[in-house]
């Protein structure tokens, strides 16, 4: 789906774990594309989501958090709570979840459960904090890897690489990682012979 804003900007940057890409309008962060490879890829998909946008540096706050993006996957300590993010499109469940999850500071981990249980809602909302997530258009502002499943997994990871991904993320972080999924054992022995 495209998506024609006025005033739509966008810039992309190398990180430590591929390029990410960043649009924003006059709000704050309209989204963002952390997983996509290189800087080219990143700027088709862009393109794709928002074709009149103009490709620029961006103001300060734009190049602040692009800058300290990259400083959060390369290990660093970094928090991104304080960047506007516009969620003026994003229905009211969702924005809920989000505005918690960007509570989570980094290294550290909360259930979607918890999640639920926080918001006021009942735990069995737990697979709709989980979908939410799963639509997060503002990773990592809106750490989504960060949220991991009750019962000692890392639970659903959208983005390329799934649950490889998420723990990568965690391990960068220095998050206690919780119990590897079996298929993702299966896939690492598969790799190893």
């Amino acid at each position: 789906m495209t998506l024609q804003r006025p005033g739509l900007r966008f810039a992309v940057a190398p990180t430590a774990l591929g390029a990410i890409g960043v649009a924003w309008a006059e709000r704050g962060i309209v989204q963002t594309w952390l997983h996509a490879g290189t800087q080219e890829r990143a700027r088709a998909q862009i393109r794709r989501a928002f074709p009149a946008a103009i490709e620029s540096d961006g103001p300060p706050g734009i190049a602040a958090a692009i800058h300290d993006v990259a400083g959060l996957l390369s290990g660093e300590s970094r928090d991104l709570l304080a960047v506007e993010l516009d969620m003026h499109s994003i229905p009211e469940f969702d924005r809920r979840v989000y505005d918690l999850a960007r509570t989570i500071p980094p290294g550290s981990t909360m259930t979607y459960g918890a999640i639920a249980k926080a918001m006021g809602e009942e735990p069995m909302r737990a697979r709709d904090v989980g979908q939410a997530l799963a639509r997060n258009p503002f990773a990592p502002f809106v750490p989504c890897h960060r949220v991991v499943a009750a019962n000692g997994q890392l639970g659903g990871y959208s983005a390329p690489g799934g649950t490889a991904t998420k723990r990568r993320l965690l391990e960068l972080e220095g998050a206690d990682i919780v119990a590897m999924p079996i298929q993702e054992k299966l896939f690492d022995a598969a790799i190893r012979s």
